[in-house]
């Protein structure tokens, strides 16, 4: 299955948001973590080490599936993320 990645870049009022909508973000990604289809997924950390963003690598059908469960996750759709992107990626490693 192809993998994905969604790079979301918090906004203003990100860490506010962030800790208010965690729970349901975790929620959203628990079934995509029990079926192994998740490769990453953490926070972007800025110098002193605080959340500003988040990327996850995951496996989708298709580009169209990827951007629907991006669309559909609390970080987004509640606005944490002021911007976010979603591509299709590949391994190379590991090998």
């Amino acid at each position: 299955m192809p993998l994905y990645a969604i790079i979301g870049r918090d906004g203003p009022r990100g860490a506010e948001l962030r800790a208010q909508h965690r729970p349901a973000h975790l929620k959203k990604l628990e079934p995509l973590d029990a079926q192994g289809r998740i490769r990453f997924a953490g926070p972007l950390l800025d110098a002193v080490g605080q959340p500003v963003g988040s990327v996850i690598v995951f496996e989708a059908e298709s580009l169209a599936a990827a951007r629907a469960l991006a669309a559909s996750d609390p970080y987004i759709a509640e606005g944490v993320f002021e911007h976010h992107e979603v591509f299709e990626t590949r391994a190379v490693f590991p090998t």
